[in-house]
């Protein structure tokens, strides 16, 4: 049986459209999250970024990689329900972790989120992936923007750089360009969510994000999981995050003693 904040219609809408919602998620862990974003941002890691040019109003922050050094976020990973929804999400024994992201865009942050397909950023294969994106405010306004059945397409779309707009690695040719959604009229699924509710997605489906407009800040946690078949890839390029010093060769599972399995059936 499904954890039961999932139906087997959930589960079937992600395994065919590569997104469902999640209501409710993380909502035991909103304040403690809240925290650790707080922490985060005080206390940025060395993958902190911060994705404005010079001239954009606002501020748009990230950062991942942080579970180990901000208490509140290992917190939740570990005692929220989130790795066994992920695993039956995933159709999946285990639910092992990835990383976790942190995005905050503060009021009058008109810049949007560009749109991406998580996978080609990481060194991972394999069809069982899961993301939650979190909101730890209320998105009245739909924000994240999600593609669906975007995880099934043959080829990766082209990874960019968020700033300078750069191609990732040099073999353009090995994706296809980044589609406009909106204009080629694909099917494209947002929604209202209140603290705790999460929007689960493959990282292979194509997703973006609205800049904020509103008077009020934007905070997310995003948690990325993997299930059986994910497997170490090398890519052309440093990968993001690129996990400095990992060891791994084409074809592992990713090594547990950095990637803890969080859930086994």
């Amino acid at each position: 049986m499904p954890h039961a904040l999932l139906t087997p219609d959930d589960i079937a809408t992600y395994q065919r459209d590569g997104v469902v919602v999640v209501r409710g998620l993380f909502a035991d862990h909103v304040e403690t999250l809240r925290d650790g974003v707080a922490r985060n941002m005080a206390e940025p890691g060395p993958y902190a970024a911060e994705n404005l040019k010079a001239g954009e109003g606002g501020r748009f922050f990230d950062d991942y990689c942080n579970w180990q050094r901000i208490p509140e976020f290992e917190q939740v990973i570990r005692s929220s329900p989130a790795a066994e929804v992920a695993a039956d999400l995933m159709q999946s024994d285990s639910a092992q972790l990835f990383h976790d992201h942190v995005l905050v865009k503060e009021p009058g942050t008109s810049k949007a989120t560009p749109w991406h397909q998580d996978g080609p950023y990481y060194f991972v294969e394999g069809r069982q992936t899961v993301s939650f994106w979190c909101p730890l405010d209320p998105v009245t306004q739909a924000t994240l923007r999600c593609v669906a059945g975007s995880h099934l397409w043959d080829k990766p779309v082209l990874p960019t750089r968020w700033l300078s707009e750069e191609n990732f690695y040099p073999d353009e040719s090995a994706y296809m360009p980044v589609p406009d959604p909106d204009a080629q009229g694909m099917d494209v699924r947002e929604w209202a969510l209140e603290p705790g509710d999460a929007v689960a997605f493959n990282y292979g489906t194509l997703h973006g994000a609205r800049g904020n407009n509103s008077d009020t800040r934007r905070r997310a946690f995003s948690l990325r999981l993997v299930g059986d078949d994910a497997r170490y890839t090398t890519r052309p390029g440093p990968t993001s995050p690129p996990f400095p010093g990992h060891d791994m060769e084409q074809g592992q599972r990713l090594r547990e003693d950095w990637f803890p399995v969080l859930f086994r059936r």
